[in-house]
């Protein structure tokens, strides 16, 4: 999942906290911070990582890397929607990946929520457990009547995720500037 909006947000952040930070069983979820650059460059430099993100090429340029910069401001985050960083909690040094909860451009008012992983993280559960988290806290903080999730339609792990959230498949949709399956979930009156 690729955080294009990031490059047009406009929704103007109102006098808030910053985003909360999450603990789940395994995992500690914060707000994207300076110190996490690195790991984001070096997942986003792996092909395999990469293979249905955008145009399925790995990024190491420069200006990839200011643009990651760039996502830390978190200035104009709609209240209670960020990008958060996950660790592991027995190795908090070590980077896993990203979330986030953010409006679908194009879509609005639609939020969606989307994941990247670093390929060591794969097939361990993390993407769902710090997803289920997001999602948690954007029904019952942010009041959200649902969240969506577009992917690659080729992306079956990222659909797999997906299902084990309890999303619903609800056909293809254009975001991004192209053909994504979109998975809904409405909120059940998460407790």
């Amino acid at each position: 999942m690729s955080p294009l909006w990031l490059a047009n947000r406009t929704v103007v952040r109102k006098t808030m906290a910053k985003a909360p930070d999450f603990t789940t069983q395994r995992l500690f979820l914060k707000p994207l911070a300076a110190g996490d650059i690195d790991g984001m460059a070096a997942m986003d430099a792996d092909p395999e990582v990469m293979r249905f993100v955008g145009e399925g090429t790995p990024r190491t340029s420069p200006q990839h890397r200011a643009e990651l910069e760039s996502w830390i401001d978190d200035s104009e985050d709609p209240p209670g929607m960020a990008m958060w960083t996950v660790r592991p909690l027995e190795k908090p040094d070590r980077y896993l990946g990203w979330i986030m909860l953010y409006p679908l451009p194009g879509h609005e008012p639609e939020v969606e929520i989307g994941w990247r992983f670093n390929r060591a993280a794969w097939g361990h559960g993390y993407a769902s457990e710090a997803a289920q988290a997001v999602m948690e806290h954007g029904f019952k903080t942010d009041g959200l009547d649902q969240i969506v999730a577009v992917l690659d339609p080729n992306n079956q792990r990222s659909r797999r995720v997906c299902e084990k959230l309890g999303m619903r498949d609800a056909g293809i949709c254009r975001a991004y500037d192209t053909d994504c399956a979109r998975y809904v979930k409405e909120n059940g009156g998460v407790e």
